[in-house]
């Protein structure tokens, strides 16, 4: 046995969990030292190289890979875990993985996890709490090293809660609930808002519906008072009946335009939850022959690619997603090398992307001379 057996205390001839993998020609399992053996090289030395250890020369390391390649080697990372204690895998749960604003959070997180050799595994709540409990128990099953949650929209404290009593680090982003201790990132929200509806104000409109308003969650919550404040700031009172409560959809935006262009005294302009929302509006507005900009304005919220490909590009608030997914990843891999360090706010700012969706009111019909 050599110096180098001796220092990792791996005997030659015994086969690790972690090399299970594919059969070899004899029809056994391949083995470190069947590795070792075409490679010409100890089995520690291949087990350092499946380490991506830096004692290992390069010329060496790629004849090893080499051997495994040939003899069909493919490491098994559950087994290693058994071992290291690391799973090497990263739970993200959010909320509805078929809304583009939750798919780019999860694009930039996987982004992000990519050069750390994590591996996301990703669970879709569908807004339902039970639904989310479930998967965090199963993501602790499964000795994830950490969670990105973007909590539920009926969550609660105690839910997340016991997650922490786990001692498993936990991220939110995007949402939070508030009572639980745990890091958060996520948009300036309010200031978003207020400075998309001074927008609005400053073309001269005075009657602006909030559409899609959402109590349940911190982000419904932080852009409804957007509005509300940018409104007081101007010396306008924010009427509740421009408020309308509804899903984020394009059938829900298209639905509330129409009845809100029905009213008395309707009002001239929306700001939008989200851009979803704000392209079933401009569908609404064509539905009776109104031209988005023109006729009426409307502003979305997180500046989804499709919003600079409608006709009117649509003004919006842009999130930042890729910041919003790297600091999240980032946060959470110090919370795993420090899961005592207190927990931290990160909120990161927005920007008003304007385009065709707004403009003036227009000029109300003249009075006919009798």
């Amino acid at each position: 046995m050599n110096d180098q057996h001796r220092r990792d205390n791996i005997p030659e001839n015994e086969e690790m969990p972690d090399t299970v993998a594919h059969r070899a020609p004899s029809g056994r399992r391949v083995t470190l030292v069947d590795i070792a053996q075409d490679a010409k090289v100890s089995r520690a030395t291949v087990s350092l190289v499946l380490r991506n250890s830096t004692q290992i020369p390069e010329a060496t390391s790629e004849r090893v890979r080499a051997s495994m390649a040939r003899l069909g080697y493919v490491y098994n990372r559950g087994a290693a875990s058994l071992r290291t204690e690391l799973s090497h895998t990263v739970g993200i749960v959010v909320p509805d993985i078929t809304n583009p604003y939750f798919a780019e959070k999860v694009a930039a997180i996987e982004t992000a996890l990519r050069p750390l050799d994590r591996i996301p595994f990703l669970n879709n709540s569908r807004e339902d709490a039970a639904l989310q409990d479930r998967f965090l128990d199963t993501l602790r099953e499964h000795n994830v090293e950490g969670i990105l949650l973007c909590p539920s929209r009926d969550s609660t404290a105690d839910s997340l809660q016991r997650v922490l009593k786990w001692r498993l680090p936990l991220i939110q982003f995007s949402r939070y609930v508030p009572g639980v201790e745990a890091d958060y990132v996520g948009a300036d929200n309010d200031r978003g808002v207020r400075h998309a509806v001074e927008h609005l104000i400053g073309l001269g409109h005075r009657r602006i519906a909030f559409i899609g308003a959402n109590p349940d969650t911190s982000t419904g919550r932080e852009r409804e008072a957007g509005w509300r404040a940018a409104l007081n700031a101007a010396g306008l009172t924010p009427d509740p009946d421009l408020v309308i409560a509804c899903p984020a959809t394009r059938d829900d935006g298209m639905n509330t335009v129409l009845r809100l262009l029905g009213r008395p005294n309707p009002p001239t302009a929306a700001m939008c939850f989200n851009d979803v929302l704000a392209i079933g509006v401009m569908l609404g507005l064509r539905y009776i022959d109104r031209e988005p900009g023109r006729d009426f304005s409307v502003i979305g919220c997180d500046n989804i690619a499709e919003t600079a490909l409608w006709r009117p590009a649509l003004t919006t608030i842009a999130i930042p997603y890729l910041d919003i997914g790297t600091t999240a990843t980032n946060q959470l891999m110090r919370r795993i090398a420090d899961p005592d360090r207190p927990a931290e706010r990160i909120i990161l700012d927005t920007g008003l992307v304007i385009r065709a969706s707004t403009a003036p009111p227009p000029a109300p019909p003249k009075r006919k001379r009798t």
